[in-house]
């Protein structure tokens, strides 16, 4: 249908650099929830990352780890056995009535989820999720997804392989614009991919601290002599609730 989607990073972090109050600690849960908003005074003046991507790129869908919304420790329910021909869920599936909706109105939120962990149990007007698996997710997850009618891309062998999962999801899905707003293992990944085009950092007048703590980007660590991915500053904004927003291209992304 189209071209690699733009992605841009949106994050909320604390003056230290934290996306999170602690390790485990998913912010879509309370108590979490609700001491994470706690830390952004409302204030006239705010700016909200979504609706200036929607009006800016047509910003039609976001991604998340499936770490944002099932801890590492937890253990998803049981899914029935499939016993038909595995072969077949190995291939995307994409409904053409729910991918051919007008995008946007229509959004997608995607989750990265190789593994199989996520239950999808919410169901939300002109939202669809879709989920990124690779060639090693389990057949009965894929089975419960198609049975759920809830779409998904399969690339890569062992885990997702997020550089064709982008691509795909512009030429099989149509989507223009992605809009991370995951936590610093996937933000990080996406980093050493190579994938971001843009960042948003909307910086609380908070700090956290706590060691292993997740941040803005972690994952793989740079190797010995490897150079940081440089950022060009395209503007910052200040409420007068004391949050700062800071708004970066890629520079690489900038001069190719």
């Amino acid at each position: 249908m189209g071209e690699r989607p733009r992605v841009v990073v949106s994050v909320g972090a604390s003056a230290d650099g934290k996306v999170a109050l602690a390790r485990d600690a998913l912010l879509m849960r309370e108590p979490s929830s609700k001491l994470w908003a706690a830390l952004s005074p409302k204030a006239a003046d705010f700016v909200d990352v979504i609706e200036v991507l929607k009006a800016q790129y047509g910003c039609n869908a976001f991604l998340e780890g499936s770490g944002s919304l099932v801890a590492e420790d937890e253990a998803p329910s049981d899914l029935p056995a499939y016993d038909g021909d595995a072969n077949e869920l190995y291939e995307h599936f994409l409904p053409a009535d729910i991918v051919g909706q007008v995008s946007p109105p229509h959004m997608w939120f995607m989750v990265v989820d190789s593994r199989g962990r996520v239950r999808w149990t919410e169901n939300h007007e002109n939202w669809d999720a879709l989920v990124l698996v690779s060639r090693a997710t389990p057949a009965d997850y894929l089975a419960y997804l198609r049975r759920e009618r809830i779409c998904y891309l399969v690339t890569g062998d062992d885990r997702v392989d997020l550089p064709a999962a982008i691509a795909a999801l512009g030429t099989e899905v149509g989507i223009t614009c992605i809009l991370s707003t995951a936590g610093g293992g996937l933000n990080g990944a996406l980093l050493r991919a190579g994938l971001i085009d843009e960042v948003y950092v909307t910086v609380l007048p908070a700090l956290i601290g706590g060691l292993g703590t997740p941040s803005v980007m972690d994952g793989t660590p740079l190797a010995a002599g490897e150079p940081a991915t440089r950022l060009e500053l395209l503007s910052v904004h200040t409420d007068t609730g004391g949050t700062v927003r800071l708004h970066y291209a890629v520079a690489d992304r900038q001069s190719a």
